[in-house]
């Protein structure tokens, strides 16, 4: 019953959310020019058990939740254009943590192994394509969400990125720490939702985050549209710390589909 209860409230979390903020001013400012290979550039004040910086991305990992509260990357467009590495599908344990997940330890449980930074943002290269299949970078998520809408997402995000260049990439999952929902026989929670943050790097730069509840679903993508500043009021993170507060308060009060030029035709 508290499960069920969290999830209406997700939902009209969510519904709610549709009320667009007023016009303002979008920075102009270069931040690109200071990315280079930095995933973990803007900051993120949270309360992490561990950093890990994989090759293509970095990790904030939980040892309560057994996975990662967040994954974080810098997504190129020239990095989609090259010829890409064929995908391994060779989940492996990080050796990084303590206690880590099994790749069995999904087996015959009625879910998928998620991935947070995708595999199709990390094949440019073996070494990244390979990291995205270490259980950090997994969590789990039920086919209907992983196949359906959290891939549609993630197809959009990487259409958006071979049009505006340069993408900074925050995904992470949402728990209900009442629920006692659990994978198979293990202790790794279920998460009921997942967040996604893109940040646009290059001039006029723009934010623009997602919700998008773990069950099948057949909405369109704008349709998840959120703000940043309500993913973090959910979650209860902060991020992009590093960011002017000037900056940082426009640009996370954002939530217009239409500025991300309306592409969504592109991969639904």
């Amino acid at each position: 019953m508290k499960r069920l209860f969290f999830g209406i409230f997700l939902l009209f979390f969510v519904i709610s959310l549709n009320a667009e903020p007023k016009s303002t001013k979008l920075p102009h400012k270069p931040y690109w020019k200071k990315i280079y290979k930095n995933n973990f550039l803007f900051g993120i004040n949270d309360e992490i058990d561990l950093i890990l910086n994989k090759d293509g991305f970095s990790i904030g990992y939980s040892n309560k939740y057994r996975q990662a509260i967040w994954v974080s990357y810098v997504l190129f467009s020239n990095n989609l254009k090259i010829k890409q590495e064929k995908r391994s599908n060779k989940f492996k344990s990080d050796i990084e943590v303590a206690n880590p997940v099994q790749p069995q330890d999904y087996s015959k449980t009625g879910y998928d192994r998620g991935h947070l930074a995708p595999a199709a943002d990390m094949t440019y290269s073996i070494k990244s394509m390979e990291a995205s299949f270490l259980m950090t970078n997994i969590t789990p998520q039920l086919p209907g969400c992983n196949r359906g809408i959290w891939r549609r997402i993630e197809n959009q995000v990487r259409e958006w990125a071979l049009d505006e260049e340069i993408l900074y990439v925050i995904t992470g999952p949402i728990f209900d720490d009442k629920s006692d929902n659990k994978l198979g026989n293990t202790d790794i929670p279920i998460p009921i939702a997942f967040y996604k943050i893109v940040f646009d790097l290059t001039p006029p730069c723009k934010m623009i985050g997602f919700i998008v509840p773990n069950e099948t679903t057949k909405r369109r993508v704008a349709s998840f549209v959120v703000s940043v500043d309500e993913i973090e009021e959910l979650i209860d993170v902060d991020f992009f710390t590093a960011l002017p507060d000037a900056d940082e308060k426009i640009l996370e009060a954002q939530k217009d589909f239409n500025l991300w030029n309306n592409t969504e035709k592109k991969v639904i």
